[in-house]
């Protein structure tokens, strides 16, 4: 029997070994185990022919005859089949005697590779209820995730204890399942074992397959590496995590592939590293108190892909990092639900706030399509602990939560608010196009701790923001009440406009500047406000300012009620400037106003005894061209005598409807002046460099013009049907006309 089993072996030897590379010895145990023909040296057996012995290079195999149900030769490979069938484990492994063991014990397997072959291919199929795979190896391999399902109810479902990179590859149109129990048992020699599916190495997805991660484990992320995870293709849903989603302790690498999330904690969390997203689909959804959807302890880069998180716990992060976040392409979509939570501090309490995109550096946006809509008690669309910067791209955020009251950090009452864009820093819009809306309670646009500079001279960003919520009271009563008011744009430092189409819609303040607002160009359209622009110091330059104010449409002041001269300035040197407010001043100046050029047309209150124009220092005209509608108030004011501009203050015994035009012309019947008030009046005054000293002009009222109408006041055509009221010749700086 012997000397058969010999004769049969080494002639199946010869007759192979020219076209076969490999013997594989099949095992009863549903082991395969391959050995180079080339590195066999001798096989034989024991004198009771009991155990066959193989040599094999410097291993000396053995195993008893009962346990060989087979062997045959074929062609060399480099890939490990490792199927579950339930309680057990069928192997087939071509690399036994190259330095890779392959270990079962009932369905746990165990691999240890001290091979130098690199990209070795580990193939899973198959499903067990109470298993595992676990791998030590010092080189990279390929793991091939091939239609496996396993559940591990005392540990990870894959656990890769290896330093080298992992490319783990999702096989075309196979479903894949990996789910760990709750309680894991004691690792050997202190190992991590920190998820369902956990590496020491760096992790690489590939592949067109689906991946599904049900992860239980008390403490214990879905997918997590020590290293970092690369994602290139296939699907990954993670149906559950007890802690982050994904983890990566080394940064995450997104290029490709769909991602979907639903975790306790962070839904990926890129931990010491960067985390780059330059592709795929991402979707994450956690509902759990104080956590992030994307976030890391270093620079966050969004430059494409399609991105939907949805957080819905009190004071969560949509995009979170204390480092620099760059968007520079990519659509990203943000739903944030959560409320805001006072913490204890000092005297009182210090707000955190659900923030759909918040970052302790600089945000950097350059491309990507944001969405974001917010709806917790003052949730925040994007907060910057540093500037936010755009240059291109799409912004859009809608809020609607409401604000409440509370007690800050000094004792003080106070309230916290929802605010669409909240900084630190500075936030410059060179480019792009933003629009906020807010509707909650004291709800607020832009609120800038720094400066806010909008547009530059070769970029035009589309700016929108609105609010419309009521105001809240903190504290007090009578004139010392104090509110929190929904002010589209609040700034603590400067606002410069440049360039841009601004339109502002505001339930309170359009834009209120702590230190000045400068005006360069572009299109400013305040339609809505109680107060349009108030800051102690406002230079309008160039560009096109339209203002809608209940209240003072234009106020430069340093806020201090009075008719003392506090210093402030409103400096009109070109532009179009339009000022209409219904029961306010038109131009509200606690100090000093300067006209030097441009267009400036005012639409002021039709009751006393608010005016058109109100100021406390001096007002020199000293160019461009002024006109001023007003009510019959003795505190209606022309402007200075220190003037180089010649200058008309008409009033008038009666009140003129809005439909009726006021116009001068000169001696020869030239158009001085035709304009048409936005609402009744009974005054109105007027500079141009076209009055002339020594020359009489004419009023009338009433009539016709067939030129163009622009903000009330027209140009070119011809004017007919007015009635005379009264001559008058300029022989000083103010002249005053009565009738």
């Amino acid at each position: 029997m012997k000397t058969w089993i010999l004769i049969v072996i080494c002639l199946s030897v010869n007759a192979v070994l020219v076209a076969q590379e490999k013997m594989y010895i099949h095992k009863s145990d549903k082991m395969t185990l391959g050995a180079l023909v080339s590195a066999t040296d001798s096989i034989y057996f024991n004198d009771n022919e009991t155990v066959c012995y193989f040599r094999i290079g410097d291993t000396l195999a053995q195993y008893p005859i009962s346990e060989i149900d087979s062997i045959n030769f074929g062609a060399d490979s480099d890939t490990i089949f490792i199927t579950y069938n339930g309680s057990d484990v069928t192997v087939f492994n071509p690399l036994a005697f190259e330095g890779v063991s392959v270990t079962v014990t009932g369905s746990d397997v165990t691999v240890h590779s001290v091979s130098e072959l690199q990209d070795i291919n580990y193939c899973l199929s198959g499903t067990t209820s109470n298993g595992m795979f676990k791998i030590y190896t010092a080189k990279r391999y390929n793991l091939i995730l091939n239609g496996v399902s396993i559940t591990n109810p005392d540990g990870p479902a894959i656990n890769v204890q290896s330093g080298k990179n992992t490319s783990v590859i999702l096989g075309y149109g196979t479903t894949n399942n990996l789910t760990d129990g709750v309680v894991y048992a004691n690792p050997p020699s202190g190992e991590d074992q920190d998820g369902t599916f956990f590496s020491e190495a760096r992790l690489i997805f590939s592949g067109s397959g689906t991946l599904i991660i049900n992860g239980h484990g008390a403490e214990k992320h879905g997918l997590c590496s020590d290293d970092g995870i690369e994602v290139n293709g296939g699907v990954i849903n993670i149906n559950s995590a007890v802690k982050d989603g994904i983890h990566a302790k080394e940064g995450l690498l997104i290029t490709g592939g769909v991602i979907d999330i639903t975790s306790s904690e962070d839904g990926i969390d890129g931990n010491q590293g960067v985390v780059t997203i330059s592709g795929g689909s991402i979707t994450i959804n956690n509902d759990a108190d104080n956590v992030n959807g994307i976030t890391c302890d270093s620079s966050l880069v969004i430059s494409g892909g399609n991105i939907d998180i949805t957080v819905s716990g009190d004071q969560s992060k949509g995009i979170s990092s204390d480092h620099p976040i760059t968007l520079s392409g990519g659509a990203i979509m943000i739903h944030n639900s959560g409320d805001a939570v006072l913490v204890p501090s000092g005297s009182g309490y210090d707000p955190s706030y659900c923030t759909a995109i918040r970052s302790g550096d600089d945000i950097n946006i350059s491309g990507a399509d944001i969405t974001i809509v917010a709806s917790g008690t003052a949730s925040r669309g994007i907060s910057s602990e540093s500037d936010v910067v755009m240059v291109s791209g799409n912004i859009q955020v809608t809020s609607t939560g409401n604000g409440a009251t509370y007690t800050n950090t000094s004792g003080e009452a106070d309230a916290y608010v929802a605010d669409c864009f909240r900084t630190k820093g500075n936030v410059m819009i060179s480019g792009g196009s933003v629009i906020t809306s807010s509707s909650g309670t004291a709800g607020k646009g832009f609120t800038v701790d720094g400066e806010l500079q909008i547009g530059d001279q070769v970029s035009s960003p589309t700016v929108q923001i609105t609010t419309t919520g009521a105001r809240i009271q903190i504290s007090g009563g009578g004139p010392n009440v104090q509110y929190a008011e929904a002010k589209a744009v609040s700034v603590d430092s400067s606002v410069v406009i440049n360039n841009g189409d601004i339109i502002i819609s505001s339930s309170d303040d359009g834009i209120k500047a702590s230190t000045s607002i400068e005006i360069n160009g572009g299109d400013l359209t305040i339609s809505n406000s109680t107060e349009g622009m108030e800051s102690p110091y406002i230079t309008i330059n160039e560009g096109t300012v339209h203002v809608q104010a209940i209240d003072d449409g234009i106020n430069s002041t340093f806020g201090n009620d009075g008719e003392e001269d506090d210093g402030s300035l409103l400096a009109i040197n070109g532009g179009w400037v339009v000022s209409n407010t219904t029961t306010g001043d038109g131009l509200d100046c606690n100090g000093d106003v300067l006209f030097t050029g441009g267009t400036t047309i005012v639409h002021g209150p039709q009751n006393a005894p608010e005016v058109g124009m109100d100021y406390n220092g001096t007002c020199d005209m000293n160019g461009g061209l002024l006109v001023i509608s007003g009510t019959n108030s003795n505190m209606t004011q022309a402007p200075s005598n220190s003037s180089d501009q010649y200058c008309v203050k008409v009033m008038m015994s009666q009140s003129q409807s809005n439909s009726t035009l006021f116009h001068i012309q000169d001696a020869d019947a030239n158009d001085i002046l035709t304009f048409q008030p936005a609402r009744s009046y009974y005054s109105i005054v007027f500079s141009s460099s076209v009055l002339q000293t020594g020359v009489t002009y004419s009023i009338y009222i009433g009539g016709t013009c067939t030129g163009a109408n622009t903000d009330g006041l027209y140009s070119g055509g011809t004017y007919s049907g007015g009635t005379f009221r009264k001559s008058f010749t300029i022989t000083n700086t103010i002249t005053n006309v009565n009738f």
